[in-house]
């Protein structure tokens, strides 16, 4: 890593883009060997903010018919109260550009007071049915709340709840676990997973939207993050589908969308998208072509398909890490 720094450096020099003064002083700096605790200290923040709202929901479950859930829901509206007020007190308001607030902490509570509202409404609407039977408002509630407060406050923590409050709100399995699993509804539906597809497209008109409209345009990363694992992931849970028109149009489905994942994450230099781009176009790859040839017959020829087995498996080691590599050296360039 030290290495590529200097290397950066002195590309930066024989450019011409920094004078040699400054070269020298930055390794000078450089050479005092200073490291920030920036990131570990807001890592430790954002665990204090999950710890705390764990919490919440642990007191609550334990004392539920102790405590009494008009006291609850009052100590829970208090405390959303009070970080919010802070929240909006200190903050430069709704801006299209990037902000910041001045304190860092403050932006961790306006996480932890999104949490807190989550909670309330869902216990809310559990124990007095606010909305009725409508459960699904209990859930676009809450995210259109996030929604508000990531555009207001500018937090990309609070965008992620809020992308995962609509998926939610969709009827998508958002966990690993649940998606994968044979009783899936992404597999069992075919509705759902074509409504997976649909929000996952959305959520890039949206991107695209935003950008020409420069709003918050530093989201689209994480606009464009979620629609991917949406997209793919609905995509290879139905290409073991038996019907094979169905298998075929999801087929197509992520052929297109590893194609644009492929040339977007080039546009925003995103690694994660470029690395998760081609394990899903892989994993894609390999389903489709063991399905164009579940019905042929390998059995004269198995001895040669066991020979070239590992072969393929390392080649496409080898070429997944040339690909990183050479990934990194053009958006470095």
């Amino acid at each position: 890593m030290e290495k590529f720094k200097e290397e950066a450096i002195l590309k930066l020099f024989e450019k011409g883009l920094i004078t040699e003064n400054q070269f020298e002083e930055i390794k000078t700096y450089r050479s005092l060997n200073i490291f920030s605790l920036n990131a570990e200290l807001k890592l430790f923040l954002y665990l204090s903010v999950l710890l705390f709202t764990s919490g919440i929901g642990i007191l609550i479950y334990e004392n539920i018919d102790t405590i009494g859930h008009v006291a609850i829901l009052s100590l829970l509206l208090i405390v959303i109260v009070v970080c919010f007020y802070y929240c909006f007190k200190n903050s430069k308001g709704f801006q299209k550009t990037e902000t910041t607030f001045e304190h860092p902490v403050l932006e961790y509570l306006v996480l932890a007071g999104n949490i807190l509202t989550c909670i309330f409404i869902g216990y809310l609407q559990f124990q007095y049915r606010p909305f009725g039977e409508h459960y699904g408002l209990a859930t676009l509630v809450p995210t259109i709340v996030s929604f508000f407060c990531a555009y207001y406050f500018d937090n990309r923590s609070v965008l992620t709840i809020a992308i995962t409050g609509l998926a939610a709100y969709v009827g998508l399995s958002v966990t690993p676990q649940d998606i994968f699993n044979d009783s899936n509804n992404l597999y069992a539906n075919q509705n759902l997973s074509y409504s997976a597809v649909m929000l996952g497209i959305l959520l890039i008109l949206w991107t695209v939207y935003s950008r020409r409209i420069s709003l918050k345009t530093h989201f689209g990363l994480v606009f464009l993050t979620f629609a991917l694992h949406i997209i793919s992931i609905a995509s290879i849970s139905n290409l073991t589908n038996y019907d094979t028109i169905t298998w075929m149009i999801f087929a197509l489905i992520i052929g297109c969308s590893s194609y644009y994942f492929y040339k977007i994450s080039y546009e925003y230099k995103a690694m994660s998208l470029y690395v998760f781009t081609i394990v899903y176009a892989f994993i894609g790859v390999n389903i489709f072509l063991f399905r164009i040839f579940e019905n042929v017959d390998f059995f004269r020829i198995w001895e040669l398909f066991i020979f070239l087995l590992p072969a393929y498996f390392i080649g496409t080691i080898v070429m997944f890490i040339k690909l990183i590599k050479n990934f990194h050296k053009e958006i470095a360039e």
